[in-house]
């Protein structure tokens, strides 16, 4: 309980100095301060805003900050009050140990513009160790004939504590041979000599054992003891040797004569020479011990600021260095440097104290990380110089914007997909890091027709994966186009757009259809073939369109049935029916013909034709009439595949050659695929194939096929009639 009352009473007198602290003039840039070891954490210091003459905001927007010379930070700022804190307990002994007084520097680093006060705060003692010796028993072997008076140096205790807390005297046990005195070193410590008072006698007692106590002047004193053990020997066979360096040699003069004059030296405090007589002198050795250059510098990184951000401004404090050299004059005087080609420069502080600063802009995607070697070099000859390596690290602003590695993109989905079928993928690269780098992805709103295009595809925000969300028809959208933009994570975001182009494969769904002869109506058609026709003789032709593309369109005839199969061939390509020999009488009046019609898909798709000839002998109108069908009322279907013929016809006249209406000859200049949709020769070259559309005439059927002559190398001409205008083919 004393200790406890001591020890708050030393505090009480401490805080109390604190408030009257002496701090010297911004001049001397140096502010001192007081505390008591073990002090708390949080514990208050001092004010330093106050100290230097600013107030806390003031400090608080220069960016004040403690930068400590030792690997631990004892103290913390208030930048909001500006009031020194004690961070982490101290325990003097630790950081000094048997240095007094004990201080911590510091430095106070402000900025805008960049400015250093050196501070320091000396730890004040408390008797918290007590004296201990590093054995518990110590042994002696005296001769038994040593004289009274000799005197033994005993091993000191060791106190860490400093001033009065520390070791101040010894004691021993009560015995009948020693004595013990407590003497006083050069650098005030105190040791312990053990002096013999009485004679010793190995026959009477070859063995004296007592208890050694050392004792501090704390309040209350702290104490440490050892055993000494003294084996008392019969002779002494121990000669000790030393070896001396001459140092300086001293000279006295004495007028005596005789041992008068004879002059014995000895030290004692100053060197003393004293004759036979008892007559002695004093004087004073000085001894100056001459600097060499054989410390290097030393470097303490104090303040390391990593990582730094790319748009620091030239100017930008990044580490700050504590420089001693241990030498004197030139010896300890120490110039730092950083090497060339960084933007790094180093700029003095104070006397032991250099920073590190940007000196141009930072690119972390050109760069983003330093090893930035500082040199400290001595004015020593010759010089000596230490290296110190630092890692400063460039942390990312958001000045990237994503970059896709394609542009545009072109991506391909097969008709009649199912919905959610990947179809692509987008990617773009962000050059920042971390958040700045990372990617969303998005749909900017667009049409596809009539419909919003994310109703069509869909992009994932995480991994540009694009997704088909329903199935596609070639026949109604072969192509379409929408942007995806790519947004990084920064604040602001930065983006970039691309388009992304979407091409419909086509699949094979579409089995041929037949527009000549017609197949819907509830009878069939008739076509004439005069009994006088040769071999090769064209009688009609098999008109057929497939709503697929390319190869799924390419259609073949083929002949499955007929009345009289040798009579009749079609030709594969064109669907021409031909007379494959000259007509007799014994050929019957009326030949019926089942005509396959098939694309070149993959399954290939296949539709039929049935086409009905009558034999005749001439072409009057009697016979004409033989065709007639009633007309029935409702013949939209047939109405809607005249105009889908029609419309695709003069989207490919207008492609090829800018007119909408014209013949066609296959051999007379013109395209031979302009009939064709798709591109393919359905129509064979060496005929005219001629349409007309006329006003009145019925519009579900072909009313008659007429040749111009009856040639077969000569052109035919075929005449459908619709509506009121007039399309030839």
């Amino acid at each position: 309980m004393e200790t406890r009352n001591s020890e708050e009473g030393l505090k009480r007198q401490v805080l109390s100095l604190i408030l009257s602290v002496c701090v010297l003039g911004l001049r001397a840039e140096t502010l001192r301060y007081v505390v008591i070891e073990e002090t708390g954490s949080g514990s208050f210091v001092a004010n330093i805003a106050k100290d230097l003459g600013l107030k806390a905001e003031k400090l608080s927007a220069r960016q004040g900050r403690l930068i400590s010379e030792g690997k631990k930070q004892y103290f913390q700022l208030d930048r909001s009050t500006g009031d020194l804190l004690i961070q982490e307990k101290m325990d003097r002994e630790e950081l000094c140990e048997q240095i007094d007084p004990c201080l911590v520097p510091f430095e106070i680093l402000l900025q805008n513009p960049l400015q250093s006060y050196r501070a320091e705060v000396s730890v004040y003692d408390i008797n918290d160790h007590s004296p201990v010796f590093l054995n518990n028993e110590f042994l002696l072997k005296i001769p038994e004939n040593t004289m009274p008076g000799h005197r033994f140096l005993l091993e000191s205790a060791q106190d860490l504590d400093v001033g009065n807390n520390s070791l101040q005297n010894y004691s021993i046990g009560s015995n009948n041979y020693f004595q013990i005195y407590t003497r006083d070193r050069s650098d005030g410590r105190k040791y312990a000599e053990l002096v013999l008072e009485k004679p010793l006698d190995r026959e009477e007692k070859p063995e004296i054992s007592f208890i050694l106590t050392a004792v501090d002047g704390g309040s209350p004193p702290r104490s440490g003891t050892a055993r000494v053990r003294v084996l008392v020997w019969d002779i002494n066979d121990i000669i000790r040797y030393f070896l001396d360096y001459l140092l300086v040699s001293v000279s006295a003069t004495d007028l005596d004569e005789g041992i008068n004059g004879e002059i014995s030296y000895s030290i004692i405090q100053n060197v003393q020479g004293m004759d036979g007589g008892g007559l002695f002198a004093h004087c004073k050795v000085i001894v100056e011990v001459l600097d060499m250059n054989d410390n290097a510098p030393e470097v303490t990184t104090t303040s390391l600021t990593s990582p730094i951000p790319e748009n620091s401004q030239p100017g930008t404090v990044v580490a700050l260095f504590h420089v001693r050299d241990r030498d004197s004059g030139d010896n300890g005087k120490v110039v730092c440097s950083v090497e060339d080609g960084l933007p790094f420069t180093i700029r003095a502080v104070s006397k032991h104290s250099c920073s590190l600063l940007t000196e141009s802009t930072l690119d972390r995607e050109r760069q983003p990380e330093y090893n930035i070697t500082i040199t400290a070099h001595d004015l020593g000859s010759p010089s000596l110089a230490t290296a110190v390596t630092i890692t400063v690290t460039i942390s990312d602003i958001n000045d990237n914007s994503p970059l896709f590695n394609e542009t545009p993109y072109t991506m391909y989905v097969r008709e009649n997909n199912g919905p959610g079928k990947k179809i692509g993928k987008v990617r773009a690269i962000d050059s920042d890091s971390a958040e700045n780098a990372k990617v969303t992805y998005s749909l900017l709103p667009s049409e596809v027709g009539d419909l919003p295009a994310l109703s069509y595809i869909s992009v994932n925000s995480e991994n540009g994966n694009v997704y088909a969300l329903r199935p596609m028809d070639y026949e109604q959208i072969r192509t379409f186009q929408v942007t995806v933009r790519a947004a990084d994570g920064g604040t602001p975001a930065l983006s970039s757009e691309v388009i992304v182009r979407v091409v419909i494969i086509d699949a094979n769904d579409n089995a041929p259809f037949i527009l000549h002869p017609l197949q819907n109506s509830s009878s069939s058609a008739n076509d004439l073939v005069p009994r006088s026709a040769e071999a090769g003789y064209l009688v009609t032709k098999v008109v057929a369109v497939d709503g697929d593309s390319g190869q799924n369109s390419w259609l073949s005839y083929r002949m499955l049935k007929a009345t009289d199969p040798s009579l009749f061939s079609v030709g594969s390509h064109n669907g021409e029916i031909r007379t494959t020999r000259p007509l007799n009488e014994r050929d019957s009046f009326k030949q019926k013909l089942l005509i396959l019609v098939q694309d070149n898909g993959e399954p290939s798709l296949s539709t039929t034709a049935t086409l009905t000839l009558l034999v005749v002998d001439g072409f009057s109108d009697t016979y004409m009439q033989i065709s007639e069908v009633p007309r029935e009322e409702d013949s939209t279907l047939t109405l809607y595949l005249i105009i889908a013929l029609a419309m695709i016809s003069l989207r490919k006249l207008s492609e090829k050659c800018n007119s909408a209406c014209g013949y066609f000859y296959g051999d007379n200049g013109f395209p031979t695929t302009l009939i064709d949709v798709n591109g393919m020769r359905t129509l064979s070259q060496p005929y005219q194939y001629e349409v007309c559309l006329t006003n009145g005439s019925d519009n579900r059927e072909f009313k008659f096929l007429r040749p111009i002559t009856s040639s077969k190398d000569v052109k035919s001409t075929y005449e459908f009639s619709f509506s009121s205008f007039s399309l030839n083919l």
